[in-house]
């Protein structure tokens, strides 16, 4: 078999490089042709991405009471942690955890077995000293005693009445009482057990109504007074708000911080606000003001300034119209709920976007649907509420 010559091979792979290289340059043609349009198409305008779906609201002119927000803490009226200043067992305790009690409601009673015949003995001596007192009274009269026995007889009975008063006394602190009409807490006793002096028994609060202690910078003292409305919002009960009053200034700025402690008082009946809760409060002013207020999410928040977009009829480059954005920039004042007001930078009227801030810029284009619109309540509700 007659093999084929070389040069056979060499014509077939220069045929078959060149085709290859045919392939290569012609789609690199057609690419640098189809960007070159594109750049061509850019630089006319004709191309333009797609516009952003956003939503919307108008900025709306409002009157809100300026308010000062602060954080505090809840005290009761009165508190305190009952105990005892003698040592004894227990023998009666009569209250429940977590239940009401008066004052003057008996909380627990410690053995008082060995006071008690105390007691009565130093009864039975000052019984007997009042006899022979009341005895020598008559003899003195009939001038059958000295004077000086009958001062001893007095002063007989008067020791022994100190002595039936001083036992009185000592079983009387075995006998605890409640101080005032409060809430019991959980009981540190139990029956028959030995308390040595000191030893806790029972957290005793009183909460209705309930202090709030809270503080605010020195430079709002002046605008501050006793019987100002204040609103509480508690973590606890994201559902609702408290209302009380400013009920005390306190009578010196704190020097570290700057601050005036304010105490407000709450009406609490169903026992809601407990001492030592987080609260969120709001001094509410009595003035009112005229704000520009819009969607707190239409803010766009830079370390540079906050700013917002615009909606309105624009031109891009062939004088075409279409619906963009103007980024603006503003100055925010104080929020309420979902809304934040505006102090500069933005008139009644003019059309915010809302959401999808974040994806424009200044000239964007931009398509509006409302269907979906994030909440703006000036006093929003959880939806499991």
């Amino acid at each position: 078999m007659k093999k084929k010559p070389f040069w056979k091979y060499l014509v077939f792979f220069a045929v078959a490089f060149g085709l290859f290289l045919a392939v290569v340059f012609g789609f690199g043609f057609v690419k640098f042709t189809q960007i070159q349009g594109f750049i061509r198409m850019a630089k006319s305008g004709a191309f333009q991405p797609p516009p952003t779906a956003v939503t919307t609201d108008v900025a709306k002119q409002s009157e809100w009471r300026p308010t000062f927000e602060s954080v505090g803490t809840a005290m009761a009226i009165n508190g305190v942690t009952v105990s005892t200043d003698l040592a004894g067992i227990v023998r009666q305790i009569a209250f429940e955890s977590g239940n009401k009690v008066h004052a003057g409601d008996l909380l627990i009673r410690l053995d008082t077995t060995q006071e008690e015949a105390q007691l009565h003995q130093q009864e039975a001596q000052r019984d007997f000293a009042a006899i022979t007192l009341k005895r020598d009274k008559d003899l003195l009269a009939k001038h059958a005693i000295a004077q000086s026995d009958y001062d001893n007889a007095e002063a007989s009975f008067r020791q022994g009445q100190a002595s039936v008063d001083q036992f009185t006394a000592l079983i009387a602190r075995k006998t605890l009482r409640a101080p005032f009409d409060g809430v019991a807490g959980i009981r540190q006793v139990n029956l028959g057990q030995y308390l040595k002096e000191g030893d806790p028994i029972v957290a005793l609060q009183a909460f209705d109504p309930i202090y709030v202690n809270f503080s605010l910078p020195e430079q709002d003292l002046s605008k501050l007074a006793v019987g100002q409305p204040v609103v509480l919002h508690a973590d606890s009960f994201e559902d609702r708000s408290f209302h009380g009053t400013i009920t005390a200034l306190n009578s010196m700025v704190d020097q570290t911080t700057r601050n005036i402690q304010i105490q407000a008082t709450f009406p609490n009946p169903e026992w809601r606000l407990r001492p030592g809760m987080f609260a969120k409060v709001s001094v509410v002013m009595s003035e009112r003001q005229t704000v520009v207020a819009i969607p707190a999410t239409a803010i766009h928040y830079a370390p540079y300034g906050n700013s917002i977009f615009i909606v309105s009829e624009m031109k891009d480059e062939r004088g075409k119209d279409y619906k963009g954005v103007k980024e603006q920039f503003i100055k925010l004042g104080q929020s309420r709920g979902d809304m934040i007001a505006v102090v500069s930078g933005l008139k009644p009227g003019e059309e915010v976007v809302t959401s999808g801030v974040f994806r424009l810029k200044n000239g964007a284009r931009v398509t509006i649907n409302n269907q979906i619109k994030p909440g703006s309540e000036l006093a929003p509700k959880p939806s499991d509420s």
